[in-house]
């Protein structure tokens, strides 16, 4: 009897130290989350407060007021620039998600001994500071008239986002089963039957999330729409840096200004966060 006893207690405490472990670790998550989405909270409360305000000695209680709101909106034409930033955002993935599933596709299932040079090769393209190109782009789309264009903005970012695009979906492809597109092959199907009756529908989820990870990136692109745009298809990420002027910095209309630019994208991203999920672990378990 005291030996089951003792079973018991060390069960008993063994499961009491995983409850305490659970809730630390849960108390641990719900602190980095506040951490992180403290500065987008402040910038949606700021954008809510007088100029006076937002200068003034920090604090969670004030009475609310829409004057930034108002008077961003006299100012510049939203709609304008957000229809400038869905355009090319959209454009530009579904290029890069043209370009890269053929791309992937080679590299996943007709590889060669120079495949993993080329994907390494890709990688590393991303970490080359924008403006060691920024020049000869600049004088490129400038000689073919595509500074301030969509278009312009389209290849860019489809440039930018392709190597992300090609590894992604690349990692998704191999963990397919082989068998399966062999299983085609054997029916007779031929490669655009292949690519377009199996891969895209077993991996959809691993699609789906690497053009939803594109969007996002190119919906939050600064550098390249500040520099190669200036007002017919300047994005919403220019419509922010438009309120800093000479002057200063008014931070309640560039806070009321940030908030009407990443509404729609954080909307997006919590509405599609489930499937983002799953597309990222996708074939994790198998």
């Amino acid at each position: 009897m005291p030996a089951t006893q003792q079973v018991l207690g060390s069960q008993g405490l063994a499961g009491t130290l995983a409850r305490h472990k659970r809730l630390w670790l849960a108390l641990l998550a719900w602190t980095i989350t506040f951490i992180i989405f403290f500065p987008i909270l402040w910038m949606v409360l700021t954008g809510f407060k007088t100029e006076a305000q937002a200068i003034a000695t920090p604090t969670l209680f004030f009475t609310p007021t829409l004057e930034s709101y108002e008077a961003v909106h006299a100012r510049a034409d939203y709609f304008r620039f957000a229809w400038n930033s869905v355009h090319v955002s959209i454009g530009s993935t579904l290029v890069a998600l043209l370009i890269g599933i053929p791309a992937a596709y080679s590299m996943a299932f007709l590889p060669t001994k120079r495949t993993k040079g080329t994907l390494l090769w890709m990688l590393s393209t991303k970490m080359l500071p924008p403006v060691g190109v920024l020049v000869p782009i600049y004088l490129i789309f400038r000689d073919l008239g595509m500074l301030d264009t969509r278009l312009g903005l389209m290849i860019i970012y489809t440039l930018m986002n392709l190597p992300i695009v090609i590894w992604m979906l690349y990692t998704f492809f191999k963990d397919l089963p082989k068998d399966i597109l062999e299983a085609g092959r054997m029916d007779g199907a031929s490669t655009m039957q292949e690519v377009g009756f199996l891969l895209i529908p077993l991996t959809l989820p691993g699609i789906a999330s690497t053009g939803l990870l594109s969007v996002i990136l190119s919906w939050n692109e600064a550098f390249w729409s500040l520099n190669l745009t200036s007002s017919r298809a300047a994005p919403l990420t220019a419509y922010i840096a438009s309120f800093s002027s000479p002057e200063g910095l008014f931070w309640a209309k560039l806070s009321a200004a940030s908030t009407m630019a990443v509404a729609p994208i954080l909307i997006l991203g919590w509405m599609t966060q489930k499937q983002m999920v799953r597309g990222l672990t996708f074939g994790a378990v198998k």
